[in-house]
């Protein structure tokens, strides 16, 4: 009949950070009822929503990517960019003429680390992934339905508003790749905060090693804390602020610079912070669903069906299991947990 809403009787599986997790997120997926017809993953009444990074770190990326790819190119799922994604191209893409870099990601050994494993396992199909490189470019940077928003890291209304009214959509083009190589500029803005997330400077002087080694002078920040009052009302990562920062009061410049998810916005679901608790909503209406698969965490969907209140209930995950027979991708039916 003309007028219904096809979107009234589908449901929605929003899955986090693959990252080369290939076998546990085919294991996911069959958890939740989907089945392989005709070479690719498929469910009757559902449609699977991939959060991003769905490369890199893991023991399966090639893998991995077709299966996503097929499923997205079959409408059996859609998918965001994540940062890795567009790491990628940054990575693989020349700078142009002028800009005094060889690449547009610098090719550095942290950068190199973060690639190696997508790259080794593309080694023998180098036009495979060029294919999927191009691919990439068709991926949007966000979703926005009526009932449900996802975004890699940050829903960030403003910018998102002001993106679609420059690109037209919801997918970048080469010329903004390259325009986002300055992160100063508005592209730069949009790939660093929709992709990364929003940050904080540190307090003068002070550094923070985190379990990867690597040296910030910034913390990750909730995009959707409502009045918050110290550094602990508003950061999110994996690694804790020393006590002693996490309970400095926020100055009226620092509250400035935080953005806030009203109550009433339509829930919204991102990947990107290496969770590591129980699966639960962040707020009624902001879910993260990365629980670090590829770290011997969980690869978490949330199955969202138009409610407008998150719930507990709507998390299932698949654990990830050491064993030394194979990779961190390697999980065993009694680690399988649903709900």
């Amino acid at each position: 009949m003309a007028g219904i809403k096809h979107t009234a009787s589908r449901g929605y599986d929003i899955i986090g950070d693959i990252h080369g997790c290939a076998n546990t997120l085919a294991m996911l997926l069959e958890q939740m009822g989907y089945s392989m017809v005709n070479g690719v993953y498929q469910h009757r009444r559902r449609q699977a929503v991939f959060i991003g990074d769905i490369i890199d770190r893991g023991p399966r990326i090639r893998e991995a990517l077709h299966l996503v790819r097929n499923m997205v190119e079959r409408g059996s799922a859609r998918i965001v960019m994540g940062n890795h994604e567009y790491n990628a191209l940054g990575y693989c893409t020349r700078a142009r003429a002028g800009s005094g870099k060889t690449w547009l990601r610098e090719h550095n050994p942290r950068h190199d680390r973060l690639i190696r494993e997508t790259l080794e396992q593309f080694e023998a199909y180098p036009h495979e992934w060029n294919d999927f490189l191009e691919w990439f470019y068709t991926i949007p940077l966000f979703i926005e339905e009526e009932d449900f928003r996802a975004v890699h890291a940050c829903w960030d209304d403003e910018l998102i508003q002001k993106f679609k009214q420059v690109q037209g959509g919801a997918c970048i083009d080469e010329d903004f790749l390259h325009a986002s190589a300055a992160i100063e500029s508005f592209a730069g803005q949009v790939m660093d905060t929709l992709l990364r997330g929003t940050d904080l400077r540190l307090p003068q002087g002070m550094k923070i090693t985190g379990r990867d080694g690597y040296v910030r002078e910034f913390f990750r920040t909730k995009f959707w804390a409502d009045n918050p009052h110290t550094y602990a009302d508003v950061v999110f990562q994996p690694d804790p602020l020393p006590p002693e920062v996490a309970g400095r009061v926020l100055s009226e410049d620092e509250r400035k610079q935080l953005i806030s998810y009203p109550l009433d916005a339509p829930p919204v679901f991102v990947g990107h912070y290496w969770m590591d608790s129980e699966p639960a909503p962040l707020k009624s209406n902001v879910a993260c669903i990365d629980f670090s698969a590829v770290k011997y965490g969980r690869l978490v969907a949330y199955r969202m069906d138009g409610e407008r209140e998150l719930s507990p209930d709507k998390f299932v995950w698949v654990n990830v299991a050491r064993d030394h027979k194979d990779s961190p991708d390697y999980p065993t039916s009694e680690d399988s947990v649903a709900r």
